[in-house]
């Protein structure tokens, strides 16, 4: 199991407690992502694909590989991008064969290009250092629940209540959806309804001007596959389309929400949601988590 590490927020100070993710190589062994446990934390501000990926090399089999880049998201509303140990500097490869590409002097190019970004991606864009004073939009928490919301007007909740809402079921972990492209963000947000009980959950062919990316029986999503965060109109219009279907709503983000969304998205008992490049959403405001515990 990987080793938490304390991170402070450099915005709000506030204390977190971070585990880095654990991935499966293709040798079938654990790959755990080497943070530098002096480093200071960066503050993204703005995502850019070829920015979202770190090289580490396996243990075990010492074969490098882009994983995606480990992310604490605070509940003030600031993302971090955690410092990993650079490849050459890495722990020693165990289980190497002799004779191999092992060597540290040998590692590819982290920044040698990667995937294309989808749309809206800036093109000199990434994290910035935890000092600078610049103001920036709120992003969503990569694992951590975003602050607590104002009590939502009680009509809205009871509106909501049994709108929508899955049958309970018995379910097995959920296998996330590596995302590399907009249509593989909108899968991931789809598998994602399915595990949770939505039944007949399917992907619009063409993405309607309504913005519904994923239908479903009960339900219906936006997922925003942008390197920009979700804006307020997104959220509102989401709410209007399950309002007028008579659904719920969830969405989905690659880059979280503005401040502005998040506290709309608080009043209007729309559940809120932040993927990650492994297709592993995570919830950033209580409907959100609201909606998980409905069928747990």
């Amino acid at each position: 199991m990987a080793e938490s590490v304390p991170v402070r927020c450099p915005e709000c100070r506030r204390e977190h407690t971070y585990t880095p993710p654990v991935y499966p190589c293709d040798c079938g062994a654990p790959v755990t992502l080497p943070l530098l446990r002096d480093g200071a934390p960066a503050r993204v501000r703005h995502r850019t694909w070829a920015g979202s990926w770190v090289q580490v090399r396996c243990p075990a089999c010492g074969v490098s590989k882009e994983w995606p880049q480990p992310e604490l998201g605070c509940g003030c509303g600031t993302l971090l991008r955690m410092p990993v140990v650079p490849p050459q500097y890495g722990p020693a490869v165990t289980g190497a064969p002799s004779g191999g590409d092992g060597a540290p002097g040998q590692e590819k190019d982290p920044s040698g290009g990667g995937p294309e970004a989808v749309s809206r991606a800036g093109s000199d864009g990434g994290a910035e250092a935890p000092g600078d004073s610049a103001s920036s939009a709120t992003t969503g928490a990569a694992g951590v629940a975003g602050p607590s919301a104002p009590a939502a007007p009680a009509k809205s909740q009871g509106a909501r209540k049994d709108r929508g809402k899955p049958r309970p079921v018995s379910r097995p972990a959920f296998r996330p959806v590596t995302i590399r492209t907009a249509q593989d963000a909108r899968t991931a947000a789809a598998e994602y309804l399915r595990w949770l009980g939505f039944p007949e959950v399917r992907v619009t062919e063409k993405r309607p001007s309504s913005g519904v990316d994923v239908r479903g029986a009960g339900i219906i999503a936006h997922v925003d596959p942008t390197t920009a965060p979700t804006t307020l109109r997104e959220v509102e219009t989401l709410w209007l389309n399950g309002l007028n279907e008579e659904v719920g709503t969830a969405c989905f983000s690659l880059a979280g929400y503005s401040r502005e969304a998040r506290t709309r998205a608080d009043s209007l008992c729309v559940p809120l949601f932040v993927l990650d490049l492994t297709g592993m959403p995570q919830a950033v405001n209580d409907p959100a988590d609201e909606l998980i515990r409905s069928v747990c």
